[in-house]
């Protein structure tokens, strides 16, 4: 007949090992954002909502350009230059999809879909920088163009393009900077949820769990 401490120890044994299983499948659950810290995951909702209204609002800034370049074709090669890049479309569609994609991932924040995000966000933090650019040497190119304006053949409808040309370039501006801010917080949302998540697998690591299997 089995003493008591002998059961004791027996039954310490396989709670233990009862305890084991549920710990190690939470441990290989990836959950870069704690689901207990709702505001995280709205913040990342309301990022991407905010990248997806950007998108649309810049793809339709490039129809109008696109409709002011038609109405205005003698002055096409002075002030369309973003409209030639095609930066209002794949731009647009670029950040429409990171948007979404940030969207699902706050909502129910997977691995596959927190790592999507994060890759789409960098993508588009390069497109951004790159519409910078373009949008950067349209608005030059623009101030340049205003000079020859007086020799054209139509001077008011040559000033009048080249201000409604600036007007809309300006908007994209104002919404690519917007855009490259939110991309940067995005990210960076990500990597301090990434931090923190390696952080409390350094702190509780595989030998803990051993221990309590084989207690000494």
């Amino acid at each position: 007949m089995a003493s008591p401490e002998v059961e004791k120890a027996e039954l310490g044994t396989a709670s233990a090992g009862s305890r084991v299983g549920p710990e190690v499948e939470n441990n290989s659950v990836y959950q870069p954002i704690d689901r207990s810290q709702n505001y995280q995951r709205e913040e990342l909702q309301v990022l991407g909502t905010v990248q997806i209204l950007t998108g649309a609002i810049i793809m339709a800034l490039g129809v109008f350009l696109g409709s002011l370049q038609n109405a205005a074709h003698l002055f096409r090669h002075f002030f369309f230059f973003t409209f030639y890049t095609g930066y209002p479309l794949w731009g647009a569609v670029f950040f429409i999809s990171s948007g979404s994609i940030s969207v699902a991932a706050g909502r129910n924040p997977t691995r596959m879909l927190m790592q999507n995000s994060f890759g789409m966000n960098i993508s588009s933090a390069t497109i951004a920088l790159l519409g910078l650019i373009f949008l950067s040497i349209n608005l030059a190119v623009n101030s340049l163009s205003f000079k020859g304006c007086q020799s054209s053949p139509s001077p008011d409808l040559c000033i009048y393009t080249g201000v409604s040309s600036n007007g809309l370039v300006s908007l994209m501006l104002i919404l690519t900077v917007l855009e490259l801010c939110v991309t940067i917080s995005v990210s960076a949302l990500w990597c301090r949820a990434n931090c923190c998540s390696s952080r409390e697998e350094v702190s509780s690591p595989p030998d803990s769990v051993e221990s309590r299997v084989h207690p000494h």
